[in-house]
Formats: C-alpha cells, sequence, structure tokens
C-alpha cells in the first residue's frame, strides 16, 4: 500500500466525513480510555493518554485506513496482573518492550498470517463482539446503578437482571430520544449522521429536562483531567528486561491479534485491504511512544473502528482527528463532555453492534450444517463467553484440524491397471479384479496432498501390496500438488522396505514441489534418476522388462495386452524388442 494512496481523491466532501466521524469516536474513546485504564489497576488519565498518543500514531503509520487505536478491554486482565505482579512503572516497560515486539513481527512480515483466518471465524468472532458492545450499553441505556463490572457475558447479564430495580425512567427516555432521532435523520437530513445528531440533540434535552436525574460521563467516570501527558523515559535495565520479557511477549502478541483481526472487520465492513505487515509496524510504534507519556499498551479497537467506518470515515485522518478531539477535551471542554449523558451513547454503540453483527452471512454459514457452521458457532460463543483470544485460537485450530481431516478424506489411493478400450489405454480403477490383477507389477494412482494427515492411509494402502511381493511398484505421483516431511517419511519407509525385499520401485508424473522434496531428502537418488518418468506408458513399457518372464507362462490374469505373448509362446526378445521400440502404449 502506497503512502499517498490511502487519500488519493481525497476532497472536501471526505474532509468532512473524516471531522464528524472523528468528532463522534474521539467522544466515545474518552469514558473508554478512563474505563478501560481504571479496570487495568492505573489512573483513569493514563487511558485519557493512550487514546492520544497511540490513536494518533496508529491511525498515521498502520496499515489499516479505518483502524482506531487505543486501549482495549481485551488487555485488561493482563495489564491488571502486570500491574499487580510488577507495578505500574514497570507495566510501562512492559509496554514499550511489547512495541519493539510488534515492530520486529511487522519487519519480518508475520502479518501475513492473519490472511489465512477462515471466513466462519472472522464471522463468528465479529458476531460475538457485536453480541459484547450491544449486552455492554443495556446498562446505561436503562440507567442502571450500582452494577459490579465483570470481564464475562454472563456474570455481567446476572448483574443487569439483579440491578433492574435500579431502572432509570429518565436515563430509557433520553436514550429513545437518541435512538429516534438516529433512525430519523437519515430520511430528513441524509447527509448528516444520524449519530452525531442524536448524541448533540439527548445531551441537550437531558440537560434541560433531567439534569442531575441521568448518568454522565462526569459522574460515572470523574471529571476528566485538563492536564497535558508529561515526558517520561521509563528506567529500562537487563534485568528489568528479563523479567519483563515474557509479559511484554504476551502484550504484542494479544495486540498483534487484536489489531489484525480489527483491520480484517475494518475490511469487511468497508470495502478496503490493509497492510498487515505495516499494521504491526505501527502498532509497534505507538506501542513504544505511549508509555513515554504515561500510557498503557493500545490495539486497533474493533468497536471504535466500526463506529469510524459506520459514521462515513473516508481515510486514517478520522483517527487522527479522534486523538485530537480527545486532546482537545482534555485541554478545552473536559467540563462539557462530563455532560454527555452515558444513556445518548448506549444507542450509537447498539446500532454499530447491529450493523457489524454479519447477521445474514452468519446464518447463510448455519444453514449449510457443514464443519464451518461447527467452526462459527464456537468462535461465535467463546468470544461471547470467553474472550477473543480464546475464540480465535480455538476457532482457528478447529479450523485447522477440520481441514485436515478434510484433505485426509480427498486423498485416493488406488490400484490400477490400463484398459484397452480406452484412448491410449489409460489406467483405471475398474480393471482391477480379483481374477485380472498382474502378481509381478503394481500400479498405484495417488490422488490429493499427501501430508501428515495422510500419509498413513497411503502407507497402509499399499502396504498389503508390498507383502504379495511383486517385482515392480509403479505409483502414479501426477496427482500428488504437495509434500511434506512426514508424507516423505511414509513413502520413504515403503520405498526402503520394498527394495530390501528385491523390488523395483517407478514413479511417474510427479509434481515439482514432491520432486523437490525427495531430492532435498535424497530419496529421489535412492529410487535412482532413471526410475522416474514423465508419462505412465513410458514407465509401464520399463516395468515389462523387468518380468521374470518364466512366471509369466501359463498366467492367466491378463492384465496387460502384452500378457497374451508373455504367457504364450512369443520368445522374451521379441516382447523386450518390442517394448524397447516404444510400440507398448499406456
Amino acid at each position: 500500500m502506497k503512502w499517498t494512496g490511502r487519500y488519493e481523491g481525497y476532497h472536501a466532501a471526505a474532509f468532512r466525513n473524516d471531522l464528524i466521524s472523528g468528532l463522534i469516536v474521539g467522544v466515545i474513546a474518552i469514558p473508554l480510555g478512563m474505563a478501560f485504564a481504571i479496570a487495568a489497576g492505573v489512573k483513569p488519565e493514563y487511558g485519557i493518554y493512550t487514546t492520544i498518543v497511540a490513536g494518533i500514531l496508529i491511525s498515521l503509520l498502520g496499515g489499516s485506513k479505518f483502524q482506531i487505536g487505543g486501549p482495549t478491554g481485551a488487555f485488561i486482565p493482563i495489564l491488571l496482573a502486570i500491574v499487580i505482579q510488577y507495578g505500574y512503572e514497570n507495566l510501562l516497560i512492559a509496554g514499550f518492550l511489547a512495541g519493539i515486539m510488534l515492530v520486529l513481527m511487522g519487519i519480518f512480515k508475520f502479518g501475513a498470517l492473519i490472511k489465512f483466518i477462515p471466513r466462519p471465524v472472522t464471522i463468528g468472532f465479529t458476531a460475538g463482539i457485536a453480541v459484547i458492545i450491544f449486552s455492554g450499553q443495556i446498562a446505561n441505556f436503562l440507567g442502571l446503578t450500582g452494577l459490579e463490572k465483570h470481564e464475562n457475558f454472563l456474570p455481567s447479564m446476572k448483574e443487569i437482571v439483579i440491578h433492574l430495580t435500579t431502572l432509570n425512567l429518565y436515563s430509557v427516555i433520553t436514550a429513545v430520544v437518541c435512538l429516534v432521532v438516529i433512525l430519523f435523520t437519515p430520511k430528513f437530513l441524509p447527509k448528516v449522521p444520524g449519530s452525531l445528531v442524536g448524541l448533540v440533540v439527548s445531551s441537550e434535552f437531558a440537560a434541560l429536562f433531567f439534569k442531575g436525574k441521568v448518568a454522565t460521563i462526569g459522574s460515572s467516570f470523574g471529571a476528566i483531567p485538563s492536564t497535558l501527558p508529561h515526558f517520561h523515559f521509563p528506567e529500562i535495565t537487563l534485568d528489568r528486561i528479563e523479567t519483563l520479557i515474557q509479559p511484554a511477549f504476551i502484550i504484542a502478541m494479544l495486540g498483534g491479534i487484536e489489531s489484525l483481526l480489527s483491520a480484517v472487520v475494518a475490511d469487511g465492513m468497508s470495502g478496503s485491504r490493509h497492510n498487515s505487515n505495516r499494521e504491526l509496524i505501527g502498532q509497534g510504534i505507538a506501542n513504544m511512544a505511549a508509555p513515554l507519556f504515561g500510557g498503557i499498551p493500545a490495539t486497533g479497537a474493533i468497536a471504535r473502528t466500526a463506529t469510524n467506518i459506520k459514521n462515513g470515515a473516508a481515510s486514517p485522518l478520522s483517527g487522527v482527528i479522534h486523538g485530537i478531539v480527545v486532546l482537545l477535551v482534555l485541554l478545552l471542554f473536559a467540563p462539557y463532555a462530563s455532560e454527555i449523558p452515558l444513556a445518548s451513547m448506549a444507542p450509537i454503540l447498539m446500532l454499530v453492534a447491529w450493523n457489524m453483527s454479519e447477521r445474514k452471512e452468519f446464518a447463510h454459514v448455519l444453514k449449510t450444517k457443514t464443519s464451518d457452521s461447527v467452526v462459527l458457532l464456537i468462535t461465535f460463543l467463546l468470544t461471547v463467553f470467553t474472550n477473543l483470544t480464546t475464540a480465535v485460537e480455538v476457532g482457528l485450530i478447529l479450523a485447522v484440524a477440520l481441514f485436515v481431516k478434510r484433505m485426509s478424506e480427498v486423498a485416493m489411493v488406488a490400484k490400477v491397471l490400463p484398459d484397452p478400450t480406452a484412448k491410449n489405454e489409460k489406467v483405471a480403477i475398474h480393471m482391477v479384479t480379483e481374477g485380472r490383477d498382474c502378481p509381478q507389477i503394481s500400479i498405484y494412482t495417488i490422488e490429493g496432498p499427501l501430508f501428515f494427515g495422510a500419509a498413513n492411509m497411503f502407507e497402509k494402502s499399499i502396504m498389503d501390496t508390498i507383502h504379495l511381493r511383486p517385482k515392480v511398484l509403479l505409483l502414479r505421483m501426477g496427482k500428488v500438488p504437495f509434500m511434506d516431511t512426514t508424507g516423505e517419511s511414509n513413502l520413504a519407509s515403503l520405498v526402503k522396505h520394498f527394495v530390501k525385499l528385491g523390488g523395483i520401485v517407478l514413479v511417474s508424473g510427479v509434481q515439482p514441489q514432491p520432486l523437490e522434496v525427495l531430492k532435498k531428502t535424497g530419496l529421489y537418488g535412492f529410487i535412482g534418476e532413471d526410475h522416474f518418468f514423465g508419462r505412465t506408458g513410458e514407465a509401464i513399457n520399463y516395468a515389462l522388462l523387468q518380468l521374470d518372464y518364466n512366471k509369466c507362462a501359463g498366467c492367466k490374469h491378463s492384465a496387460f495386452r502384452e500378457c497374451a505373448s508373455l504367457s504364450g509362446s512369443e520368445s522374451q526378445h521379441d516382447i523386450k524388442e518390442r517394448a524397447l521400440s516404444g510400440s507398448v502404449m499406456h
């Protein structure tokens, strides 16, 4: 992705969209930043500093056009554990080290791995995140009070049920006003984002009629500090690095995974394409810079990124504006922003959750009733009931396991013989019967990748033939696109066992990748270069020359058209002459 490409064709209308989107996301990011910081065991202003510094740098330097960076809920248990065990100062060092690791991951192009996440996993965690976002706003919508915060879905829902008696009708009215305005604004003011109008109208409505009766940012999270963060380079020593390298690695891995997953979600919602490695580098630089201003680790925030896109963001400038908005609020407008009702923000995030849920795709995959449906459902449930990281890990492992199972089922090993009625006497499975099977030449067609998932099946399929001790084993490998070391190992075991019994192994039609593996492991040399053929017919001609013609005498199998001559009176010299002249075609 070119640096200038993200702003190609940029115009005034796009800037207006970025300005509006950045403003909305910035306002939403303020209480989230503070809340995540408090939950992580540090002061609320540190979450604000993270939002400003990391948010701006992630948008400027990252690889996603619409990514919004900042503190996120996924980090809370990890950061809290580090603060409890090592202290806040060491958390800053761990975050700085994690930033270095992320930069290195980007430089060494680890970001490309995210492209291999299957679609059912992506849909599953996206839908799960939508449920978490939506359910997380129920309490604010209803104005419930006295709730204890929980990391998991079920305890959070239990808290809501327990505290339903604290329902605040003023909050409900405020939220409904915001929701109605958001839904009807597109009809009357199609060029103005309904979420911004809803936020302003409902905030003014609550200030005029319900002042002091609804929870606001200020009443819920405390007064927003009006001071700039101070630059401070943490004291990094070798001992601290040794102590914190493991926590830093966990932060880097989780931050990298979540940011790239957020970028994937952004791609799906916007139709854009992110640069994974550049995203990791941008995330790394942001996480190296944030601790210098007291900030905690940051990553791509899926909910805020989704909000950014849904509010019409046109470029990374919206993310920069979001950071600037937070900075201006910190310096100038803290008292005003503190008065925004939480009930006004609830409908905005609920609609974002509804729009990003991919409900149609979700239903479509479920209807297929395939292994993809299982992966989708498990990923979704784990995202809701555990956390995103666990969901993606399990989803990927399950998807890989099911993929391996499918590939092993696709792989086929079948004994074949030439069909005299077919053009060029092509080999076919149906030609092998109990009464028609050459005792001296066994021909096998192998189809599908010869990898660890199918290697045992391949070996078992041919092992019975070895015990019958044919003279020649011909392996047709033209339909084997890939071979790993496990497949090669099983093939080598088979070949060496067969050769030890005095047999000859021939290979026809081997593709470039398996051939390269065979050459690197030495199996190519062991089999012999002259035992590899481009076409099966050539290999059969060669095999016919290796027969023990005495055993052919009186044979009734008639596996090849030459068998009539071999089992009859024609001399061995004449048969060899015909085979060498190439008149035997298969």
